[in-house]
């Protein structure tokens, strides 16, 4: 990780937050897979179209690691459980192109499918669209999902980062609308309203994520304070999350994010919720997209399949 770190600051690239969002994401895409484990050749890879509650058709990508499934061509095997994947990128940054390999990765090693939605990103769309669009895509996946093979009975919603945000407010969603979940994937998710926890002050510079790119992402999605206050934006404001999916919690031990994921499988264990909570030891935040660098993005990726598999093969 250290090394990952030196080649970061001779490499001498603007930060994020010095750059308008436009630019941003052309940085990010060019460097999403630099440090990614080869590509993964699946069977099965369909883009596919979401409608959101506006009329808007949202970009998704369809990976299964079979290529015939129920429904869909000759040789039909049984349905796949599916993961509905909400990428990282502070709600402003990020696509189904920079998280393809991890997706390929995950559905490789799982055995399940997943579709991973392209929402709507900041500040063209501010809060609460990202959010909207990521509940509407878990809705429509599951009312429209045998269509495509997939068993609509077992279903996990997931993501990184703002993405793992997503994944847990549309995990109270889903409660809320009595659409059972398996499991949700939370890796690295923010949870407060305000960064505020301590771990926001440890790794505030030189660790990927920094306090000021941090306040960027922020200031292009939400529209004020009311915004912050939210749960769907910062899931620890939640009322309550008695009865939510089971959790599986992936952290960095170096990111500002860290304390928030450990409060927030807190929270969930204290409803009764069951979690399961890893910390990467030495490691910063964006970790699990280094496969081809660290160690610990392959064991984190390895264990979020494993917890998929088991919760999907759960009674």
């Amino acid at each position: 990780m250290r090394d990952v770190l030196r080649r970061m600051a001779r490499a001498n690239r603007p930060h994020m937050h010095q750059l308008t969002p436009q630019q941003a994401r052309a940085a990010y895409e060019a460097g999403a897979g630099v440090l990614e484990i080869a590509k993964l050749a699946l069977p099965r890879v369909e883009e596919l179209q979401i409608p959101a509650r506006d009329g808007a058709l949202l970009a998704a990508r369809l990976y299964a690691p079979q290529a015939q499934v129920q429904g869909v061509g000759e040789g039909e095997g049984p349905p796949l459980p599916v993961l509905l994947y909400l990428h990282g990128g502070g709600f402003t940054v990020g696509s189904i192109d920079t998280h393809d390999q991890l997706c390929r990765s995950l559905a490789h090693q799982a055995g399940c499918a997943v579709v991973s939605l392209d929402y709507r990103l900041a500040p063209e769309w501010q809060f609460p669209t990202a959010s909207n669009d990521a509940w509407d895509a878990l809705q429509w996946l599951a009312a429209q999902g045998a269509a495509l093979g997939l068993d609509t009975t077992r279903i996990a919603v997931g993501g990184d980062s703002a993405g793992g945000t997503l994944a847990a407010s549309s995990a109270i969603l889903a409660r809320d609308a009595g659409l059972p979940l398996a499991l949700q994937l939370l890796i690295y998710p923010g949870t407060t309203a305000h960064q505020d926890t301590d771990s926001h002050e440890t790794f505030a510079h030189g660790l990927l994520l920094e306090k000021e790119g941090i306040a960027w992402f922020f200031s292009q999605y939400v529209r004020n304070d009311a915004d912050r206050s939210d749960w769907r934006f910062a899931p620890l404001l939640a009322p309550d999350v008695d009865g939510v999916a089971p959790a599986f919690i992936c952290l960095a031990e170096l990111d500002p994010l860290v304390d928030e994921g450990v409060a927030y499988a807190d929270k969930l264990r204290m409803a009764g919720v069951a979690v399961d909570l890893e910390i990467y030891r030495g490691v910063t935040h964006e970790f699990i997209k280094m496969g081809r660098a660290i160690p610990e993005a392959r064991q984190a990726q390895a264990d979020a399949a494993r917890a998929l598999q088991a919760a999907f093969a759960a009674p």
